[in-house]
């Protein structure tokens, strides 16, 4: 998740890129609670034995069993200090999950969108998330290498 304009972003993705769910919400409700609306709302999009890479902040016995129980699929996160090792260290998975808010945030300017009113910033948001979409629905169209590259498109 990230924040835009008083809200923050939240974004599940195909390990390509390719947004599947996203939303805004206000940054004082929890990210669980945001997460598990979002995804109630579009379950359909989840598949059984899914793997969901999160990151730590969703650490919640409660959040997971309905990650498995309701969705069928399966929460993997950094582990806590707190707790013994289930996953590692994740650090090559995050990177994934970084480079696709760098690529929102550096080619498609999603920190500069100038919207100016709540419904403006939702559709600026949506549009550089569809315009991500495309690219990547190009990219694999063609045979490109690099699905998530937006590099030929931002000249």
């Amino acid at each position: 998740s990230r924040y835009f304009w008083g809200l923050r972003l939240y974004l599940l993705c195909a390990p390509d890129g390719m947004p599947v769910i996203w939303g805004l919400a206000n940054p004082k409700i929890g990210e669980r609670e945001v997460t598990e609306a979002l995804f109630r709302h579009d379950h359909h999009l989840i598949r059984q034995g899914q793997v969901i890479v999160a990151d730590k902040g969703f650490a919640s016995r409660d959040f997971e069993a309905f990650i498995t129980d309701d969705l069928g699929a399966t929460l993997i996160r950094p582990d806590r200090k707190d707790e013994k090792p289930r996953f590692g260290k994740l650090g090559g998975i995050r990177q994934w999950v970084e480079s696709v808010f760098d690529t929102m945030k550096g080619q498609l300017t999603l920190e500069d969108h100038g919207g100016r009113t709540i419904p403006g910033v939702y559709s600026r948001v949506a549009a550089r998330l569809l315009a991500l979409a495309a690219g990547i629905w190009h990219n694999w169209l063609i045979g490109a290498p690099i699905k998530r590259s937006l590099i030929a498109y931002d000249h």
